[in-house]
């Protein structure tokens, strides 16, 4: 077994979503860290990989990000460097967005997915700094995040993390290894037969762990300044865009 483990590769998307920040298919780097149970520990390696890999953009391709910088967007990544990211919950972001003076198109409300206009008024209402939003509502997320056990609104630990100009960057949560929470729940999804092989990893033997996953053309638009996802990819697949 490992303890630290990590993949990067193409990820595909079946929703149909012809947004600047969405793709059909997609590169992103997915990250797995056994024998954690907290959301800190998912957070500060989110907070890592990011200033790690920007360091190392940086120092090897200054010019290029220069380039970027001067004639498409001015920088903006040097906030989280210099800057600590702002955490708050999913019950705390949905009170913000209700006192906003800013009208949105679409209501928050408990239980609703944050949508980009909520993320990015986040992120402002922040002062423009990265915001890790955490604890998410049971019913919102996959049946792999940790239950919280907590009531009456019932979340579990999911964490994303949200940066300027783009909204959602990075999703994770703690993972349920709790063998009887998982069967409960797959049998009220009626998935209990299709994940019958998932529910076998966890009784065989499984231990708390948690990870998370990058979007690496939304990373490239952040640390580029680019609006348009399509742009920081040789050849963007979307929605209707392959027509046989």
């Amino acid at each position: 077994a490992f303890t630290h483990v990590f993949t990067f590769g193409p990820t595909f998307r079946a929703e149909n979503s012809q947004s600047r920040r969405h793709l059909a298919e997609f590169y992103m780097v997915e990250a797995e860290l056994s024998f954690t149970e907290s959301l800190q520990d998912i957070m500060q390696v989110m907070e890592d990989l990011f200033k790690t890999a920007t360091s190392t953009v940086l120092s090897k391709c200054p010019r290029d990000v220069e380039l970027f910088h001067k004639y498409v967007a001015p920088a903006q990544l040097f906030f989280f460097f210099f800057s600590s990211c702002c955490r708050i919950s999913y019950n705390e972001a949905v009170e913000i967005l209700k006192q906003a003076s800013q009208a949105f198109t679409f209501k928050p409300e408990w239980g609703c997915d944050l949508q980009t206009e909520h993320e990015k008024y986040l992120v402002k209402h922040c002062g423009e700094v990265p915001v890790f939003v955490i604890n998410y509502p049971y019913d919102l997320k996959p049946f792999y995040m940790r239950d919280n056990e907590d009531g009456p609104q019932h979340t579990v630990a999911a964490v994303d993390l949200l940066v300027p100009g783009i909204g959602e960057l990075c999703g994770g949560s703690l993972r349920e290894e709790r063998l009887p929470f998982l069967e409960s729940r797959l049998q009220r999804l009626g998935l209990t037969d299709i994940y019958q092989w998932y529910l076998d990893l966890r009784k065989f033997g499984s231990v708390p762990h948690g990870g998370f996953g990058m979007g690496f053309e939304r990373y490239l638009q952040y640390i580029l300044g680019v609006d348009n996802i399509k742009d920081v990819i040789p050849f963007p697949r979307f929605s209707h865009s392959c027509l046989l």
